[in-house]
C-alpha cells in the first residue's frame, strides 16, 4: 500500500503548485512531470549524460587557431 496525504493547491504567480512534504521529497534538482487522465505523475528526472548536454550546447561559430604538430619526446618503458 502506497502512502499517501492530503495537500493544498496553491499559486505562485501564473503557475499551480504544490508543496511536497518531506516524507515525499525526490531526490536531485529536476523531475518528470506528465498527465495520465486525471492523474499527475512526478517522478525524479534521470541525470543527463555528458553526451546528451554536448549535444544541446551550441556551435562555435568562430575560427580557432591551427595547432601546431611538436615534436615527440621518446619515452624509455
Amino acid at each position: 500500500m502506497s502512502a499517501q496525504r492530503r495537500v493544498k493547491l496553491f499559486r505562485n504567480g501564473r503557475n499551480q503548485a504544490i508543496r511536497i512534504p518531506r516524507e515525499f521529497e525526490l531526490a536531485g534538482e529536476e523531475v518528470i512531470l506528465r498527465k495520465e487522465g486525471e492523474r499527475l505523475i512526478i517522478e525524479p528526472a534521470p541525470p543527463r549524460s555528458l553526451l546528451a548536454v554536448l549535444a544541446s550546447l551550441e556551435t562555435l561559430d568562430e575560427d580557432l587557431p591551427p595547432i601546431p604538430e611538436l615534436p615527440t619526446d621518446s619515452v624509455d618503458l
